[in-house]
């Protein structure tokens, strides 16, 4: 681990304008000692220490400096250890108490990584629990004092309790005065609750050294195996099949490459813990402001009739539902079709959620999506208690069913579209009856000025959103609906978290806000984040997995890897993100401690010595270059007051409510060069878009709307930062917010932010945080894995390719890795497809791609087998997947090789080359059985990317037909060579099994296009098996034919 990363702490106490000294354990202000200077704990390092933090780690911590491990020096007028002997009871000896709590300390230090900049395992990092560093003794006083008093009478407890108090009030710990018995067991009380509300609120779990050492042994024996195995591969050509065996390895050697790509990214996988309860101890006090930051919702969603509305209502109902506080949650649903049926949908949801949410609020149901909570198989007895829930639950439950046949009913008015177009319930006609050509649109239905719930209690904001769209601009599709909440949700609420959700993923685990808040509202690692990921969960797919649609291996391993490194990649929903990471600032840097130098030596003597060179401090113009370093500079300053750093002024509702210079009266302190270019209107307009409002929401570091605000013109403003035009000649979508250039938005957007050297979490709660929906038919899985792989090789050939975007910046190599892994997949295909291709024609020509080998040479071809074989049972192992998704991934990782990713590398040439966008479509050719709860599965659609994988199957049948057919006829000696090949294409024909399965459908019922390409191709094989015709000796020389004499 770093060593700068001991001296994380806020911004605003690193800024250089503010020179008071804040104690890194309790977060006060380090006062005068008792010569009227800065009181200093430790001479050698002066670490900030306040001294009633020092006096309580000399008596009941470590006696040591948290940073250097320095031995505390009694101060003047400090208690000595003789006075505290001397203080010390026959039941409670301090010398006693400290031996015993060291050593719980070092035992629990042991076994508890602390929420670090890192999270890294290190000795010295106990001194700081989530950037409140505290004494491990201390922690974990209060519940030994307490557990003491079994055994003990009331009045030696009473003796005790005065003679601790005593000692406590003469080290300053406790102030004298005269207090109740109430008063005095209650700040005992409010003492041991401050004491745990101070322990990280999460920690790091690694794996296993017995279980992750073995698999790193493997891994990088599997890579010298394959240094040998090339070697033997590149050196003994198969002379007589030249041509296949240089395919061969140059498949091989891709294949080494994606391997090495795809594995090396896992060498660090670790595991998290969060701690709601200490949480809820540090923010949600009882008597005091609730101190949880408030978070924003997003849901996006494009067309209601082809994602079903009753799936979102039960979306935003999870959400409305969930366990924070309700004037911390907002939720922004945007409608990029502008359809009247979601503003009708939202209209009801709205109203259904006035009595669903204090239903789930006072039974504590799970999870709070009703269409899911009412259709679980499970006891839903189970835990409750109170003698109302069945009676509740079945009023709830005819009251949801009443609501879906309200929202059934607004479908099936949506199917048929009147000439005049749309009308609202007001006569007016719908804004957005054409699509294409529509303004912009906002309407809050619930929130502090909206409606209530049935027990009187407010619920959530809820926001319907639809941006403006007009011919001839380029809207950038859903990348550009997330800016353009991002924007709307600054102005109207401005939280400093967003979460992402599609609308199809609705909230599983009520908590899963607070778990995300675990990391991100940590003072040391928060600051440091963009976003918090957590792994996506499917409902409703068959329990074989047949095609993957759970990407178990991807998100229990994969993304458990890149954890260890600087973090999971954003999957585009179930993201919770940092608001200043998505405007493009960049993480604030650690302090680094000085190094020790003597300035008693000369200094070309100190240089030689290894004190270092003293360099002059760069210039102002050098030390901060750009708009970019100029916006950090004014978040990372601190706040005095609110009203001081920032004069905002109320305006009539036609203006604007701020004027950027407004914010010019809170920069003081900065010199003139700074403050000029810092308040240039012309710069931060081309940066955010010309929008005071919004500029001025990314200056207030906590997030929050100014004081005084008017609601109608925060709508107005709301309104006119989804214009169609408000993006042109900004950084949005280059530099701020989604990032526009591929349909795989996600992994530009998260890549961008690593660059430039945020780090992300992966949180994977024991209870799923969401779940979703996954197709799980063929077809429409290969098109969804067409469309990632499409986004893949527009980001490839893009200026944000990993292979050369951002080196040397904060990008890890690893994490680059990963990225380049990303990207670089489809292409897998062309060398997947060549190498399927190879076992039929070698059963079909007789030839291989493997020369005889002797019995040394056999070695590498075990050693390299058994190596695969030992990888996978390991990463198993530690991962806790099961076999059947692993090999599930195998076998969908062929099919998707041979069809989907192979048109998404042809297609994304085209487009990218020739500016030809080819779409290709999915034809229903059956319908589904309703009775059946996967009937999906079996529902066959045609579409062209299946004529890939049908071929190879049909191609390595014919292969496996012909090359046993050639070795009966050519007897024993044949069918040596033959095994080898045979081990080929049935390695092939495993592989596309489930897709084999897929084509034909329920009860082996073949569709009519499958038999008849099956027809096609088999007649195509037949002729060329008819032309080559393998089984008639080839002869040299002349031809001889008989004279007719007989000799």
């Amino acid at each position: 681990m770093e060593p700068n990363t001991m001296a994380s702490f806020d911004d605003e106490h690193r800024h250089s304008s503010f020179s008071a000294k804040i104690c890194r354990i309790c977060s006060d202000e380090v006062k005068d000692g008792d010569n009227g200077q800065k009181f200093v704990a430790c001479h050698v390092c002066a670490f900030p220490v306040c001294k009633p933090c020092y006096e309580y780690e000399r008596s009941n911590g470590n006696k040591c400096c948290p940073q250097c491990s320095t031995p505390y020096k009694r101060h003047k007028g400090s208690p000595g250890d003789e006075e505290e002997q001397e203080n010390s009871g026959p039941y409670d000896s301090d010398d006693e108490l400290n031996t015993k709590n060291r050593k719980d300390a070092s035992s629990i230090h042991q076994n508890f990584a602390y929420g670090s900049e890192n999270g890294d395992y290190n000795s010295k990092q106990q001194w700081r629990s989530n950037g409140r560093a505290f004494s491990s003794t201390g922690s974990v006083l209060g519940k030994e004092f307490e557990a003491e008093r079994d055994g003990a009478t009331d009045a030696e407890w009473k003796e005790r309790v005065d003679k601790w108090k005593a000692r406590q009030e003469k080290r300053g710990l406790l102030v004298k005065g005269e207090q109740t018995k109430d008063q005095d067991n209650q700040s005992d009380e409010e003492e041991y609750l401050d004491a745990d509300a101070r322990q990280p609120l999460w920690r790091k779990v690694p794996i296993s050294s017995s279980k992750i050492s073995p698999y790193r042994i493997v891994i990088v024996l599997r890579l010298v195996i394959l240094v040998f195995f090339f070697r033997f591969r590149i050196l003994t050509p198969a002379k007589d099949a030249y041509p296949l065996w240089l395919i061969s390895v140059i498949c091989e050697i891709w294949f080494a490459l994606s391997w090495i790509l795809d594995q090396f990214p896992k060498w660090f996988p670790i595991n998290r813990e969060t701690y709601l309860d200490r949480l809820s101890m540090r923010f949600e006090r009882d008597g005091e402001k609730n101190k949880l930051a408030p978070v924003d919702v997003f849901v996006s969603t494009v067309d209601p009739l082809k994602e079903p509305p009753i799936i979102t209502a039960n979306t935003i109902l999870s959400i409305l539902a969930v366990d924070y506080p309700v004037s911390k949650v907002s939720c922004y649903v945007s409608d990029d079709g502008a359809s009247m049926l979601l503003f009708d949908t939202l209209s009801e949801t709205s109203e259904f959620a006035r009595r669903w949410v204090p239903f789930c609020k006072k039974y504590n149901v799970e999870p709070r999506a009703p269409e899911f909570y009412f259709s679980e198989k499970i006891d839903y007895l189970k835990d409750k208690v109170q003698t109302t829930f069945v009676k509740d639950r079945r009023a709830m439950k005819r009251e949801y069913e009443e609501f879906k046949v309200r929202i059934n009913s607004l479908v099936a008015k949506a199917q048929k579209k009147p000439e005049e177009g749309w009308v609202m319930q007001d006569g007016t006609p719908w804004p957005g009856n054409n699509t294409r050509d529509h303004p912009g649109m906002i309407q809050v239905y619930l929130g502090k000025e909206g409606a209530y719930d049935i027990d009187g209690n407010e619920l959530p904001r809820l926001v319907y959103v639809s941006r403006e769209k007009r011919p001839g601009y380029d809207h950038h599709k859903k990348a550009g609906a997330m800016n353009a909440m991002v924007r709307v949700s600054a102005v109207l609420t401005n939280a400093p978290f967003m979460l992402n959700l599609d609308c199809d993923h609705y909230i599983n685990n009520s908590r899963a806000i607070r778990e995300s808040m675990c990391f991100l509202m940590d003072p040391q690692l928060g600051k440091k984040l963009c976003y918090v990921q957590f792994p996506q969960r499917f409902d409703g797919i068959d329990h074989n997995d047949r095609y993957a649609n759970r990407n178990i291996v991807f998100f229990d391993i994969n993304m458990r890897g890149l954890d260890g490194i600087q973090g999971p990649v954003y999957v585009g929903t179930g993201c919770v993100f940092n608001r200043p990471a998505l405007y493009g600032y960049e993480p604030p840097v650690s302090e680094k401690r000085k190094k020790m130098t003597c300035d008693c030596w000369p200094s070309w003597l100190s240089c030689c010595c290894g004190g270092g060179s003293r360099r002059k401090p760069k210039s102002d113009t050098k030390k901060k270059s750009g708009i970019k370093s100029l916006l950090s500079g004014l978040r990372r300053k601190k706040k005095k007051e609110s009203a001081a750093t920032m004069s905002y002024s109320r305006k009539r509702s036609t203006e604007a409510i701020f004027d950027l210079e407004d914010i010019e009266e809170g920069l003081e302190g900065y010199d003139e060069h700074d403050k000029s270019s810092l308040m240039s209107q012309k710069n931060f307009e081309k940066r955010f878009g010309m929008s005071p409002v919004f500029i001025a929401s990314t200056l207030i570091e906590k997030g929050g709307l100014p004081e005084a605000t008017n609601t109608s013109s925060l709508i107005k403003e709301a309104i006119h930062v989804i214009s169609c035009g408000y993006e042109e000649k900004t950084e949005w979508g280059k530099e701020i917010g989604w990032i526009y250039g591929s349909v795989t938005e996600d992994i530009l957007t998260g890549f961008k932010m690593h660059c430039r050297g945020w780090k992300s979490i992966y949180c994977m709660p024991k209870r799923p945080a969401f779940k979703g929906s996954a197709p799980i038919n063929l077809s429409d899985r290969l098109h969804q894995v067409l469309r990632w792989a499409l986004g893949s090789v527009e980001i490839f050939f893009s200026r944000h390719c990993p292979l050369w975007y951002a080196w040397g910046g904060k990008l890890k190599i690893l994490e680059r890795l990963a990225y380049i892994n990303t990207i670089v997949y489809p292409f897998t295909s062309i060398p997947l497809l060549a190498y399927c291709t190879i076992p039929a024609v070698c059963l079909l020509t007789g030839k291989f791609i493997i020369p005889t080998i002797n019995n040394f040479a056999s070695i590498w071809f075990l050693a390299l087998f058994l190596s695969i074989i030992a990888t996978a049972i390991l990463e198993l192992r530690w991962s806790e997947v099961s076999i059947t998704d692993l090999w599930r991934n195998e076998q969908f990782w062929v099919i998707g090789g041979v069809s989907a990713h192979l048109f998404a590398v042809f297609q994304g040439l085209l487009k990218v080359l020739f500016g030809v966008d080819t779409n290709f479509t999915v034809t229903s050719k059956g319908a589904s059985d309703e009775a059946d709860e996967f009937g999906d599965l079996y529902l066959f659609k045609w579409t062209t990317l299946l004529i890939p994988p049908t071929t190879l199957i049909i191609l390595n049948m014919v292969g496996v037909v012909a090359g046993v057919s050639d070795a009966i006829n050519n007897g024993y000696g044949s069918w040596g060579p033959l095994f080898g090949k045979l081990f080929f294409a049935f390695w092939v024909i495993v592989h596309l099994y489930p897709f084999l399965k897929g084509l034909m459908g329920r009860q082996n019922r073949t569709p009519t296009i499958v038999v008849l390409w099956s027809i096609l191709l088999a007649s195509i094989f037949s002729l060329v098996w008819v032309r080559i015709d393998p089984f008639l000796a080839k002869q040299t020389g002349p031809l001889l034919k008989q004279c007719g004499v007989d000799c």
